[in-house]
């Protein structure tokens, strides 16, 4: 009951006091902001993959000043010779106002990246999306298959068929790159896994079958117990340190990300930043109500 009152409470706070809170998480407003924090992770050997926040537009002119940004974007990050490369959520673009024009907005990024030697993830977003993000990313595939990748989220009921329906596409000079994470947006049970354990023996499941056919996942998690799977896994198929990598959020779980990038293992780090991650940091609480608590901590006791 608590969790979910702060979560209705959050969005009608002062947008000074939630920064408290989202600070930590979100490199900050600016271009400039998201360098300095990318500069800083790539001094610990991490590589980046930086979002720009805008998800959920509603009218396609946004969607235009979104794709500018992005290119603008690419060329300052590729200037500052930042270790890393670049997600996009596709509602950013108008997924849902005009396919289509989403297709133009995101093809048009991946080529930019693509004409630098370099990589866009699209993200999976909730389940009203999910064909079209699959189809998407089949479509982008097919121009660019060095340069382009997918998420797939574990706790998805649908996630090995997704797999299996792009195999064809997957060869051994440009494998399918997918990151792996569990998932955030709250789904009804007929579609997704719900229990603790079962979102992760279906991780691992997912995991395991990406080893076995040769792609290159990000493993997304700050579960040490699935990081610990992966690592057996690892094991298990002898799969070399460039066949793979492990991925985490910004501000989430350093130690364990340390202790990771200690072990000699590829680490990135999703880097998020822009003007509205107000809208960002509610939504992912309205997401998960479980994150009140980390709220609490780090309003009162410094997170």
């Amino acid at each position: 009951m608590i969790n979910k009152l702060i979560t209705k409470l959050l969005p009608l706070m002062p947008k000074g006091l939630v920064w408290i809170f989202s600070k930590k998480y979100i490199a900050g407003e600016t271009i400039e902001d998201a360098i300095r924090v990318c500069q800083h992770l790539n001094s610990q050997k991490v590589k980046i993959t930086i979002d720009l926040l805008g998800e959920f537009i509603t009218r396609l002119e946004e969607a235009t000043e979104n794709k500018n940004s992005y290119l603008e974007i690419i060329d300052r990050i590729e200037q500052e010779n930042i270790d890393g490369n670049y997600s996009l959520k596709p509602t950013s673009f108008g997924l849902l106002l005009d396919p289509e024009a989403c297709y133009r907005n995101i093809r048009e990024i991946v080529a930019k990246a693509a004409s630098y030697g370099n990589f866009v993830r699209v993200d999976m977003e909730d389940s009203q999306c999910t064909d079209l993000e699959v189809a998407l990313f089949r479509r982008l595939h097919e121009e660019f298959p060095a340069n382009v990748g997918l998420v797939l989220q574990a706790y998805m009921k649908r996630t090995p068929v997704d797999i299996r329906g792009l195999e064809p596409a997957h060869n051994a000079a440009t494998p399918l790159n997918f990151r792996l994470c569990k998932g955030i947006y709250v789904e009804h049970e007929s579609i997704a896994w719900k229990r603790y354990q079962e979102i992760n023996d279906h991780y691992l499941e997912d995991l395991e079958y990406l080893f076995q056919k040769g792609m290159y996942p990000g493993i997304a998690t700050h579960d040490k117990l699935l990081v610990e799977g992966a690592f057996k896994l690892i094991e298990k198929y002898g799969v070399p340190k460039d066949k793979y990598e492990f991925q985490m959020l910004y501000g989430v779980t350093p130690e364990l990300r340390k202790s990771i990038v200690d072990k000699g293992h590829t680490m990135r780090v999703y880097v998020p930043y822009g003007k509205e991650w107000f809208g960002y940091s509610t939504r992912r609480l309205k997401e998960n109500p479980k994150m009140a608590s980390h709220i609490i901590k780090a309003l009162f006791v410094g997170g």
